[in-house]
């Protein structure tokens, strides 16, 4: 492998990491949105059947499309927990971007 070579992968995983965010942040934004529709309806910010239901999926997900499940879970349940914990007061709100 050639120095050039390494650069192009390089900038390849660059190019998907901001991919990557943007779509975190993008998730984030729906399950916030998610969170002010329950606060509406009265519903409590945790319901651990649902969540267990979209770390199942996305599992299923990881699992079809051959990406390590258990990363993926980690993934998940961490983006749920960042989302509740802002919900219930607990976590400051993200600054906005740059």
């Amino acid at each position: 492998m050639t120095d050039e070579a390494l650069e192009v992968l390089r900038s390849e995983i660059r190019t998907l990491d901001r991919e990557l965010i943007a779509l975190i942040g993008k998730r984030r934004t729906l399950v916030m949105a998610i969170g002010a529709a329950k606060q509406t309806l009265g519903l409590p910010v945790m319901d651990p059947p649902q969540e267990a239901k979209v770390v199942r999926r996305a599992a299923e997900l990881a699992r079809e499309l051959g990406v390590d499940e258990e990363l993926t879970r980690d993934v998940i349940w961490r983006i749920i927990a960042s989302a509740r914990d802002e919900q219930e007061g607990r976590a400051d709100p993200l600054p906005a971007p740059l």
